[in-house]
Order: C-alpha cells, then structure tokens, then sequence
C-alpha cells in the first residue's frame, strides 16, 4: 500500500496575548499560581466579532499551503477539528471551504477534543494511502476565549486556555519521508469529568448520580437549551476534574507513545522529537521523566500559548520545525490525550 507523508505545515495565533497579570484582574489568581501549577506564562485571544474559528483555520492552511507547494485548487478533501466551531450546525469545514473557495469537495468535521488532530490525521493517511484523495487539508482550530468563565469560580480551567489554529497537508510519499503509524483510543466511562455539557439534548439523562442536574423542561413538545435552573447552577461553562485528568493523562501518555515506537519496531532511543499535546507543561514533564527523555527531545510551547486544544500539536509541530528542531528523517511522535476520554499517537519519519 502507497504511503503518506506531510507535506507541509501552518499555524496562525491572534496577535492579542493576555498575560497572566491580566487574568489576576479579573479572577483571584496570580502569575505564581498559574505557573506553579500549569507552566503557563500567557496565551492568546482571537478579536471577537471579527475571527472566528473558521477564519483562524484559513490562516493556518494558507501557510500549510504554500509550504507543500501546491494551491487551493489542489486540495481535493478538507477535515476540522475543533470543539469550539463557529456554529452549533453547520460545522467549521464547510465555512473554510466557503472562504478558501473550495466549493465541492468534502467537508468532514471531528469532535475529538485534544485529540482531533492525530484523529484526523489518522483519518487523512487511511484516505491517502488507499488512493481515494492526494491532497487532504487538516486543520485544528480553536477559539477558546469566547466560552469561558472570567470568575474566580471558573480559574481552574479559564487559565488554561487559549486560542490558534493548525494545519497541514497530507499527501501521497514516495520516498522515506512517511506517517508510519497512528494509534487511536477511547473511554467514555468518565466522559463528564471534562466536558463541557450545556447547551445539549441530554436531559439530565448521562447523569451518572442520577440527580438530574442538567434536567430540561418537563414537557412532550418544545422546550429549551438553556434553562433557567442551568443558570441557577452556573452549569454553562466548561467543568473539568483536574486531579482526575492528570492521572490519566500521565498513565495514557506513556502507553500511546511506546505503542507507536513498538509497533514500528523502534525503542524511546530512536526517538528523534516528542510532540505532545500542549495540555499542561506538569503533564509533559511527567511524562518525559517517565519516559527518561532528554529536554532535546520534548518540544513545549504551551507557555506561551496555553493549551489550544484541536490545535496544539499542529502549532507546535510548525514551530519546531521552523526553530530547526525537526530535521529531514527524524523520527517524530505526536500523541494526545483529552475529553472523552481519548488518546491518540502516531509516528512519522520527516
């Protein structure tokens, strides 16, 4: 079977950074606190009422464009990935279609959270390989800002985020230069432990407590997405574990890794750059201790970006290559864990 390669990266971030200090203003935090505990310094913003998610997707596949060398017209598929699209329906695919003047292919959007990316890489090399596309455009994008809770009952997740967009082409190789493998995984027994649950059509029905938190108007026709008592609950914004999430990510973390270096017949030696999800720099240090990498071999930039969900590991992907980190045959995983939960890996020789 033929392989497939990326053939060129992109990225784009809002020239709006918000610093911590800035955040100190409006919630009861610090730069110490969110630091200690995240390694994040500042993050950026997308200008509201003028980007969006979609538009920041253009952005980043423009450059993702150019550096393949090829034009818009030789795009022949399109995948989104995001959790923060730019409408509840349609998805975010159709709308950079829209703006990218690529009417008529496929549009396909993916809900995978953290891990969209390598899902939809994942998605990207099986269409490659088989011959049925040559140009598949991946984007991740994220416009996190406009759904947060800017109290100090929301920090613990507020701080965390941030938004950009990623993208890349993927593309028949015929040379060595190749996505070897990609690993993906799922558990939803914990899928409430970060999730974002209001607006929704669940009713109070995926209560695991069966209280009937989240419950909807009592009535056969009819009824509303956002209630009164959803507001009584502060339940509108995005609720996240922590402590539940860092065990898993760092139990997660490590298995998806070695599984795309074991599969391939590789060993953590080989390893040439470790791109994980920027998540939480705890995280990524965690792991490269478990993993006994050396600081050569985990690329980080989540402390200036905060973690851009679907977008991440593209933004970093291109930075490290721009920064020469990444050279031509290097042996690079990617891997990610998130909402769902999912972790997801793959492996490529650049």
């Amino acid at each position: 079977m033929p392989k497939s390669k990326i053939a060129g990266l992109g990225y784009y971030l809002p020239e709006k950074i918000v610093t911590n200090d800035d955040l100190s203003q409006v919630m009861d935090t610090s730069d110490e606190w969110i630091q200690e505990r995240t390694g994040i310094k500042e993050r950026r913003y997308a200008e509201k009422h003028k980007e969006t998610t979609s538009s920041m997707g253009v952005k980043a596949a423009e450059m993702a464009i150019a550096n393949a060398g090829i034009t818009n017209e030789d795009v022949d598929f399109i995948i989104f990935a995001t959790l923060s699209p730019d409408y509840y329906f349609p998805g975010s695919g159709v709308l950079l279609q829209r703006q990218m003047n690529m009417q008529g292919i496929g549009a396909l959007d993916i809900r995978n959270q953290c891990s969209g990316f390598v899902y939809g890489l994942s998605i990207a090399d099986q269409f490659v390989k088989t011959g049925m596309y040559k140009n598949v455009l991946l984007v991740g994008s994220e416009f996190h800002s406009m759904g947060l809770d800017y109290s100090t009952r929301g920090r613990n997740v507020t701080v965390i985020f941030g938004d950009g967009a990623g993208a890349a082409i993927i593309q028949p190789s015929d040379g060595d230069e190749a996505i070897l493998s990609t690993h993906l995984h799922a558990d939803g027994t914990n899928a409430e432990v970060l999730s974002y649950i209001n607006p929704g059509s669940h009713g109070g029905a995926h209560d695991p407590e069966g209280q009937e938190k989240y419950e909807y108007p009592d009535q056969e026709f009819g009824g509303a997405f956002i209630t009164q008592k959803m507001w009584e609950n502060e339940d509108l914004y995005p609720h996240m574990e922590g402590p539940t999430v860092f065990k898993f990510a760092v139990k997660k973390f490590p298995e998806v890794i070695m599984e795309a270096l074991q599969s391939n017949g590789y060993t953590i030696d080989d390893l040439g750059m470790l791109i994980p999800h920027q998540a939480n720099l705890r995280i990524s240090q965690f792991v490269q201790r478990i993993l006994g990498l050396s600081d050569d071999q985990v690329f980080s930039n989540i402390q200036k970006y905060g973690n851009t969900t679907a977008a991440s590991i593209p933004i970093a992907f291109a930075e490290a290559v721009e920064q020469g980190k990444i050279k031509k045959g290097d042996l690079v995983c990617l891997a990610a864990f998130g909402s769902g939960f999912t972790w997801a890996s793959a492996l490529i020789r650049w």
